[in-house]
Parts: C-alpha cells; sequence; structure tokens
C-alpha cells in the first residue's frame, strides 16, 4: 500500500509540475526574433536575429560597451547563412552558417564571423572558433532607430551590403557572389555547344550579352534566331535594343515598332511605353 501511495503522489507531482508550465502567461519579447533573406545574384544569404530596443537607454559605448564583443543583436547570437560561397569585403567564405559578432569601437567595428553558432550570445565566444575578421567604419544615420535593425540595400546582379543601424549608428559590408563565370558556362553548354531549337534559350544568352557588355554581334546573331522562330514583343524589343547598339538604326525601329504592335495586342501597356521611348531617341 505504502509503495502504491507513493506512485500516486508522483503522478500528481508530475500533473502539477506539466499544467504549470501549460499555464504559463504569454508576453511579448522584450527584443523579438527577426530573420530576412535576400536573392543575391545566383545564391541565397539569409540573417536570424533578435531587435533590442533602447527603451531610453545610451547603447553605444554605454550598454554596448566599446572593444567588447557583441552579439550583434539580443538573445541568442546573430546567424548569417550562406547558400553558396561568397566573397564579403574581398574575402571568400565558404557556403554556410555563422555566427555574426562584432567589437563596436568610435572609430572602427571589428566584424567576426565564427564557426560556432550555437553560444547564446557571446557568452562562451572563442577567438579560435573565428573563421573571419575584418574591419568597417561606422558612420551616422540621418535619423534615429529605436530598435536595431539588419537589412540589406544596394543590391546589385553580383551582391548586396548588409546594413546595421541602432540608435544613431550605422555600419555596412559588402557581399558579392561569383555569376558571370556560371552563366557563361551554361550558355557554353546549353546554347553555343548544342545549338537548341529552343528560343527561349537564345533569347536568354542574347539577353546576358547585351546587358553585361559582351559580344553584340553574337547577341544579335541568338534573338535573330529567337524571333525568327517565335517573335514575342519582349524579345522583339531586346532585339530593338541590339540593333541601336549596333548602329542599325532604320531596323531598330522595325523591330521596336513590332513589338509595339505586338504588346498593344498583348494588352501590355510598359512594352508599349518602352517601344515609343526607344523609337522616340532614335528619331
Amino acid at each position: 500500500m505504502k509503495s502504491k501511495s507513493i506512485l500516486l503522489q508522483l503522478i500528481f507531482i508530475n500533473l502539477f509540475f506539466f499544467e504549470t508550465m501549460a499555464q504559463q502567461i504569454q508576453m511579448p519579447q522584450a527584443s523579438p526574433a527577426a530573420s530576412i533573406s535576400q536573392k543575391i545574384g545566383l545564391t541565397d544569404v539569409s540573417i536570424e536575429y533578435s531587435r533590442p530596443s533602447m527603451r531610453g537607454r545610451k547603447i553605444f559605448g554605454e550598454l554596448v560597451q566599446f572593444g567588447e564583443v557583441w552579439r550583434t543583436g539580443a538573445n541568442a547570437a546573430t546567424v548569417i547563412t550562406f547558400k553558396t560561397e561568397v566573397i564579403i569585403e574581398g574575402n571568400t567564405v565558404p557556403a554556410g552558417e555563422y555566427a555574426l559578432y562584432s567589437i563596436p569601437g568610435k572609430n572602427e567595428w571589428t566584424m567576426i564571423l565564427s564557426k560556432n553558432t550555437k553560444l547564446w550570445g557571446a557568452v562562451g565566444y572563442n577567438q579560435e572558433e573565428d573563421f573571419l575578421r575584418f574591419t568597417v567604419k561606422p558612420g551616422k544615420t540621418g535619423q534615429k532607430y529605436e530598435t536595431m535593425e539588419i537589412n540589406f540595400v544596394d543590391i546589385s546582379d553580383t551582391g548586396t551590403t548588409v546594413s546595421i543601424k541602432w540608435e544613431n549608428t550605422r555600419v555596412k559590408f559588402r557581399i558579392e557572389t561569383e555569376v558571370d563565370s556560371i552563366v557563361m558556362a551554361q550558355i557554353k553548354e546549353l546554347v553555343i555547344d548544342q545549338e537548341p531549337n529552343n528560343p527561349g534559350l537564345y533569347y536568354q544568352a542574347a539577353n546576358y550579352y547585351f546587358t553585361n557588355d559582351k559580344d553584340l554581334d553574337k547577341a544579335y546573331e541568338w534573338i535573330s534566331k529567337s524571333v525568327a522562330d517565335d517573335a514575342k514583343y519582349w524579345t522583339m524589343h531586346l532585339k530593338a535594343k541590339i540593333e541601336l547598339g549596333l548602329g542599325k538604326k532604320t531596323e531598330a525601329v522595325e523591330s521596336a515598332t513590332k513589338s509595339m504592335e505586338m504588346a498593344r495586342e498583348a494588352k501590355n501597356p510598359d512594352y508599349v511605353g518602352l517601344n515609343e521611348r526607344l523609337i522616340k531617341s532614335i528619331k
């Protein structure tokens, strides 16, 4: 009977414990979690962090000490993830996850990519686990940022800038990715070596050559094959732009006029306007 009584007491204690846990009060986090992601070139970059607020406090130099390792956020370490190899401020970084630490200073910040992403903030941080350190210059913002903010700015076909803002301070660093060699290898494989019966591939190759100031004669050859097989208003418009780039003004006007007519039939006012402006620039 005694053992049965002890068993009942244990069951009651466990039930009480789980019921207490289930009845916890749900409240807003002081530093809510956030995540951002961005397609950069042919890869993906994401950042997960928690966003602390000023709440009347002086931040840099007091709450966040100069010369001390900071988690670059709140709560757990901020984590930045790259799906493929990237270049950060001239340094090659393999694909993977990294903790983004920083050492703020009045005139210079040291940014850190650590291989250890499992720490709570900077507790237990070990410099030997660093993958990369680089320095950036802090700047002043035009407005006060009550809540810390990380975002992607100045996005191009091959890169972006990570911007970190809090209080009146901003730091940023550049991420670049390899694009041209990858795209050119695909063009060689799918277009140059195979000579496909796919007008879409010819359009893509011609558009890449035109956009990136490569061989316009080759671009013209490819776009001509594309429109000969299956003319669309967007492919005709590209043909007009390439013709203009080659100094073929008469042909460019003809192609732009044809593209505009097709765009009107498709009820696409954007391409109608693009062609009107192209024709006007020639005349």
